[in-house]
Protein backbone atom coordinates (compact mmCIF):
# COMPACT_ATOMS: atom_id res chain seq x y z
CA UNK A 1 0.00 0.00 0.00
CA UNK A 2 1.29 3.46 -0.91
CA UNK A 3 1.84 5.65 2.15
CA UNK A 4 2.07 9.36 2.82
CA UNK A 5 4.26 10.91 5.52
CA UNK A 6 2.46 13.08 8.07
CA UNK A 7 4.02 16.21 9.57
CA UNK A 8 5.23 14.29 12.64
CA UNK A 9 7.06 11.71 10.53
CA UNK A 10 4.46 8.93 10.76
CA UNK A 11 3.64 7.04 7.56
CA UNK A 12 -0.09 6.65 6.84
CA UNK A 13 -1.66 4.52 4.08
CA UNK A 14 -2.89 6.91 1.41
CA UNK A 15 -5.99 4.84 0.71
CA UNK A 16 -8.16 3.56 3.51
CA UNK A 17 -11.61 2.16 4.21
CA UNK A 18 -14.27 4.43 5.72
CA UNK A 19 -17.19 3.14 7.78
CA UNK A 20 -19.46 6.19 7.83
CA UNK A 21 -23.10 5.00 7.66
CA UNK A 22 -22.05 1.36 7.98
CA UNK A 23 -24.61 -0.08 10.38
CA UNK A 24 -23.15 -1.26 13.71
CA UNK A 25 -24.38 -4.79 13.11
CA UNK A 26 -22.64 -4.91 9.69
CA UNK A 27 -19.45 -3.07 10.60
CA UNK A 28 -17.42 -6.02 11.86
CA UNK A 29 -18.07 -8.02 8.70
CA UNK A 30 -17.33 -5.06 6.41
CA UNK A 31 -14.05 -4.20 8.14
CA UNK A 32 -12.96 -7.86 8.07
CA UNK A 33 -13.76 -7.94 4.34
CA UNK A 34 -11.80 -4.72 3.77
CA UNK A 35 -8.76 -5.99 5.67
CA UNK A 36 -9.07 -9.29 3.82
CA UNK A 37 -8.76 -7.63 0.39
CA UNK A 38 -5.80 -5.52 1.46
CA UNK A 39 -6.86 -2.38 3.32
CA UNK A 40 -4.73 -1.51 6.32
CA UNK A 41 -6.23 1.89 7.20
CA UNK A 42 -9.72 2.04 8.77
CA UNK A 43 -11.55 5.30 9.47
CA UNK A 44 -14.34 5.45 12.06
CA UNK A 45 -15.71 7.98 14.56
CA UNK A 46 -17.53 8.19 17.86
CA UNK A 47 -20.56 9.60 16.02
CA UNK A 48 -20.69 6.65 13.62
CA UNK A 49 -21.66 4.44 16.59
CA UNK A 50 -19.71 1.51 15.13
CA UNK A 51 -16.32 1.70 16.87
CA UNK A 52 -17.10 -1.59 18.61
CA UNK A 53 -17.55 -3.31 15.25
CA UNK A 54 -14.19 -1.98 14.11
CA UNK A 55 -12.65 -3.17 17.36
CA UNK A 56 -14.09 -6.65 16.95
CA UNK A 57 -12.67 -6.84 13.43
CA UNK A 58 -9.25 -5.68 14.64
CA UNK A 59 -9.27 -8.44 17.24
CA UNK A 60 -10.30 -11.16 14.77
CA UNK A 61 -8.52 -10.21 11.54
CA UNK A 62 -5.20 -11.91 12.31
CA UNK A 63 -3.17 -8.89 11.14
CA UNK A 64 -0.68 -7.53 13.68
CA UNK A 65 -1.91 -4.29 15.23
CA UNK A 66 1.31 -2.58 14.13
CA UNK A 67 0.32 -3.16 10.49
CA UNK A 68 -3.07 -1.45 10.88
CA UNK A 69 -3.73 2.28 10.93
CA UNK A 70 -6.86 3.21 12.88
CA UNK A 71 -8.50 6.64 12.78
CA UNK A 72 -11.35 7.83 14.97
CA UNK A 73 -12.84 11.20 15.86
CA UNK A 74 -14.06 13.05 18.97
CA UNK A 75 -17.67 14.19 18.61
CA UNK A 76 -19.10 17.58 19.61
CA UNK A 77 -20.92 16.20 22.65
CA UNK A 78 -17.53 15.11 24.01
CA UNK A 79 -15.87 18.50 23.47
CA UNK A 80 -13.77 20.07 26.21
CA UNK A 81 -10.66 18.79 27.91
CA UNK A 82 -12.23 16.50 30.53
CA UNK A 83 -15.02 15.09 28.36
CA UNK A 84 -12.69 14.55 25.43
CA UNK A 85 -10.15 12.76 27.62
CA UNK A 86 -12.86 10.41 28.91
CA UNK A 87 -14.16 9.82 25.39
CA UNK A 88 -10.68 8.90 24.16
CA UNK A 89 -10.50 6.22 26.83
CA UNK A 90 -13.92 4.96 25.74
CA UNK A 91 -12.83 4.84 22.10
CA UNK A 92 -9.72 2.87 23.06
CA UNK A 93 -11.92 0.38 24.91
CA UNK A 94 -14.38 0.01 22.03
CA UNK A 95 -11.60 -0.32 19.47
CA UNK A 96 -9.83 -2.93 21.64
CA UNK A 97 -6.49 -1.22 21.20
CA UNK A 98 -3.83 0.40 23.35
CA UNK A 99 -3.39 3.31 20.95
CA UNK A 100 -5.13 5.20 18.16
CA UNK A 101 -3.03 6.01 15.09
CA UNK A 102 -4.90 9.19 14.14
CA UNK A 103 -7.39 11.08 16.31
CA UNK A 104 -9.40 13.97 14.88
CA UNK A 105 -11.74 16.66 16.19
CA UNK A 106 -14.82 15.78 14.16
CA UNK A 107 -16.45 19.21 13.89
CA UNK A 108 -15.26 22.81 14.48
CA UNK A 109 -17.82 23.58 17.18
CA UNK A 110 -18.10 23.74 20.99
CA UNK A 111 -14.88 23.74 23.04
CA UNK A 112 -12.54 22.31 20.44
CA UNK A 113 -9.56 24.01 22.05
CA UNK A 114 -10.19 22.00 25.19
CA UNK A 115 -10.53 18.88 23.05
CA UNK A 116 -7.20 19.66 21.40
CA UNK A 117 -5.48 19.93 24.80
CA UNK A 118 -6.82 16.49 25.72
CA UNK A 119 -5.58 15.11 22.41
CA UNK A 120 -2.11 16.60 22.89
CA UNK A 121 -1.95 14.95 26.32
CA UNK A 122 -3.03 11.64 24.77
CA UNK A 123 -0.13 11.92 22.31
CA UNK A 124 2.30 12.62 25.17
CA UNK A 125 0.94 9.57 27.03
CA UNK A 126 1.44 7.28 24.04
CA UNK A 127 -2.27 6.66 23.56
CA UNK A 128 -2.42 8.49 20.20
CA UNK A 129 0.21 8.71 17.47
CA UNK A 130 -1.07 11.70 15.47
CA UNK A 131 -3.83 14.29 15.84
CA UNK A 132 -5.79 16.45 13.46
CA UNK A 133 -9.17 17.91 12.62
CA UNK A 134 -12.15 17.32 10.38
CA UNK A 135 -14.41 19.78 8.57
CA UNK A 136 -12.32 22.81 9.58
CA UNK A 137 -12.59 25.44 6.85
CA UNK A 138 -9.46 27.53 6.21
CA UNK A 139 -10.41 30.33 8.64
CA UNK A 140 -10.98 28.08 11.65
CA UNK A 141 -8.15 25.80 10.65
CA UNK A 142 -5.61 28.63 10.62
CA UNK A 143 -6.93 30.02 13.91
CA UNK A 144 -6.41 26.63 15.59
CA UNK A 145 -3.08 25.83 13.92
CA UNK A 146 -1.60 29.19 14.96
CA UNK A 147 -2.53 28.69 18.61
CA UNK A 148 -1.54 25.11 19.43
CA UNK A 149 1.79 23.43 20.09
CA UNK A 150 1.14 20.30 18.00
CA UNK A 151 0.10 21.28 14.49
CA UNK A 152 -2.73 19.25 12.91
CA UNK A 153 -1.41 16.34 10.87
CA UNK A 154 -4.62 15.99 8.88
CA UNK A 155 -7.77 17.93 8.04
CA UNK A 156 -10.52 15.62 6.85
CA UNK A 157 -12.74 17.44 4.37
CA UNK A 158 -15.38 16.62 1.78
CA UNK A 159 -13.01 16.29 -1.16
CA UNK A 160 -13.66 14.86 -4.61
CA UNK A 161 -13.62 15.96 -8.25
CA UNK A 162 -16.59 18.29 -7.60
CA UNK A 163 -15.20 19.63 -4.29
CA UNK A 164 -11.46 19.92 -4.79
CA UNK A 165 -10.47 22.04 -1.76
CA UNK A 166 -7.72 24.09 -3.43
CA UNK A 167 -8.05 26.96 -0.94
CA UNK A 168 -7.80 24.58 2.01
CA UNK A 169 -4.77 22.86 0.51
CA UNK A 170 -2.99 26.20 0.06
CA UNK A 171 -3.51 27.25 3.69
CA UNK A 172 -2.59 23.86 5.12
CA UNK A 173 0.69 23.54 3.23
CA UNK A 174 2.57 25.88 5.58
CA UNK A 175 1.73 23.58 8.52
CA UNK A 176 2.44 20.35 6.67
CA UNK A 177 -1.19 19.32 7.14
CA UNK A 178 -2.57 16.75 4.69
CA UNK A 179 -6.10 16.70 3.31
CA UNK A 180 -7.97 13.49 4.05
CA UNK A 181 -10.93 13.13 1.70
CA UNK A 182 -14.32 12.00 2.89
CA UNK A 183 -16.86 11.35 0.12
CA UNK A 184 -13.93 10.87 -2.31
CA UNK A 185 -16.21 9.42 -4.99
CA UNK A 186 -18.96 11.99 -4.30
CA UNK A 187 -21.02 9.44 -2.36
CA UNK A 188 -21.67 7.59 -5.63
CA UNK A 189 -23.57 10.53 -7.13
CA UNK A 190 -24.91 9.67 -10.59
CA UNK A 191 -23.40 12.92 -11.87
CA UNK A 192 -19.95 11.46 -11.23
CA UNK A 193 -20.53 8.32 -13.28
CA UNK A 194 -22.23 10.22 -16.11
CA UNK A 195 -19.50 12.84 -16.46
CA UNK A 196 -18.12 12.69 -20.03
CA UNK A 197 -14.62 13.84 -19.05
CA UNK A 198 -14.24 11.15 -16.40
CA UNK A 199 -15.80 8.49 -18.59
CA UNK A 200 -13.40 9.24 -21.45
CA UNK A 201 -10.37 9.10 -19.15
CA UNK A 202 -11.60 5.87 -17.56
CA UNK A 203 -12.07 4.24 -20.97
CA UNK A 204 -8.58 5.24 -22.10
CA UNK A 205 -7.03 3.50 -19.07
CA UNK A 206 -9.35 0.52 -18.90
CA UNK A 207 -10.53 1.66 -15.49
CA UNK A 208 -13.83 2.73 -13.92
CA UNK A 209 -14.92 6.32 -13.29
CA UNK A 210 -14.64 5.72 -9.53
CA UNK A 211 -11.04 4.56 -9.96
CA UNK A 212 -10.20 7.68 -11.98
CA UNK A 213 -11.81 9.91 -9.32
CA UNK A 214 -9.76 8.24 -6.59
CA UNK A 215 -6.58 8.33 -8.66
CA UNK A 216 -7.00 12.09 -9.14
CA UNK A 217 -6.90 12.57 -5.37
CA UNK A 218 -3.98 10.20 -4.86
CA UNK A 219 -1.86 12.05 -7.42
CA UNK A 220 -2.56 15.32 -5.61
CA UNK A 221 -1.15 13.82 -2.41
CA UNK A 222 -4.57 13.54 -0.75
CA UNK A 223 -5.54 10.69 1.57
CA UNK A 224 -8.83 9.02 0.58
CA UNK A 225 -11.22 6.77 2.53
CA UNK A 226 -13.94 5.44 0.19
CA UNK A 227 -16.81 3.57 1.79
CA UNK A 228 -18.70 0.59 0.44
CA UNK A 229 -20.28 -2.49 1.96
CA UNK A 230 -19.58 -4.66 -1.12
CA UNK A 231 -16.35 -6.64 -1.34
CA UNK A 232 -16.04 -6.26 -5.12
CA UNK A 233 -16.27 -2.46 -4.77
CA UNK A 234 -13.64 -2.59 -2.02
CA UNK A 235 -11.31 -4.38 -4.43
CA UNK A 236 -12.11 -1.94 -7.23
CA UNK A 237 -11.39 1.10 -5.07
CA UNK A 238 -8.07 -0.42 -3.99
CA UNK A 239 -6.99 -1.19 -7.55
CA UNK A 240 -5.72 2.28 -8.47
CA UNK A 241 -1.97 1.98 -8.11
CA UNK A 242 -1.20 0.35 -11.45
CA UNK A 243 -1.94 3.39 -13.63
CA UNK A 244 -1.37 7.15 -13.61
CA UNK A 245 -3.24 10.11 -15.02
CA UNK A 246 -1.31 12.30 -17.42
CA UNK A 247 -0.75 16.00 -16.75
CA UNK A 248 -3.34 16.75 -19.42
CA UNK A 249 -5.89 14.45 -17.79
CA UNK A 250 -5.26 15.98 -14.37
CA UNK A 251 -5.76 19.45 -15.86
CA UNK A 252 -9.00 18.40 -17.57
CA UNK A 253 -10.50 17.30 -14.24
CA UNK A 254 -9.74 20.52 -12.37
CA UNK A 255 -12.58 22.53 -14.06
CA UNK A 256 -15.10 20.04 -12.62
CA UNK A 257 -14.69 21.79 -9.25
CA UNK A 258 -17.89 23.55 -8.09
CA UNK A 259 -18.81 26.22 -5.54
CA UNK A 260 -19.95 24.69 -2.28
CA UNK A 261 -23.64 24.11 -1.69
CA UNK A 262 -24.47 26.45 1.22
CA UNK A 263 -27.13 24.08 2.55
CA UNK A 264 -24.31 21.62 3.33
CA UNK A 265 -21.86 24.25 4.53
CA UNK A 266 -20.56 24.42 8.08
CA UNK A 267 -21.17 28.16 7.83
CA UNK A 268 -24.91 27.55 7.48
CA UNK A 269 -26.54 28.10 10.92
CA UNK A 270 -29.09 25.37 10.24
CA UNK A 271 -26.31 22.88 9.56
CA UNK A 272 -24.59 23.92 12.79
CA UNK A 273 -27.78 23.40 14.80
CA UNK A 274 -28.25 19.99 13.18
CA UNK A 275 -24.72 18.93 14.14
CA UNK A 276 -25.08 20.20 17.70
CA UNK A 277 -28.21 18.06 18.12
CA UNK A 278 -26.87 15.07 16.17
CA UNK A 279 -25.85 12.90 19.10
CA UNK A 280 -29.16 13.43 20.90
CA UNK A 281 -31.08 12.42 17.76
CA UNK A 282 -29.06 9.53 16.45
CA UNK A 283 -27.05 7.96 19.28
CA UNK A 284 -28.57 4.50 19.81
CA UNK A 285 -27.52 4.59 23.48
CA UNK A 286 -29.78 7.60 24.06
CA UNK A 287 -32.88 6.01 22.59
Amino acid sequence: MQTIKLNNGIDMPQLGYGVYLVAPEACERCVLDAIGVGYRSIDTAQAYYNEEGVGAAIAKCGIPRSELFITTKVWISNAGEQRAAASIEESLRKLRTDYIDLLLIHQPFSDYYGTWRAMEKAVAAGKVRAIGVSNFYPDRFVDLAENVAVKPAVNQLRTNVFSQQWDAEKEQERYGTKIMAWAPIAQADAELFDNPTLRAIAESHGKTVAQVALRYLIQRGIIAIPKTTHTERMKENLDIFDFALTDEEMASIRPLDKPQDFSRSHRNPEMVRFLLEYDKRFNPARK
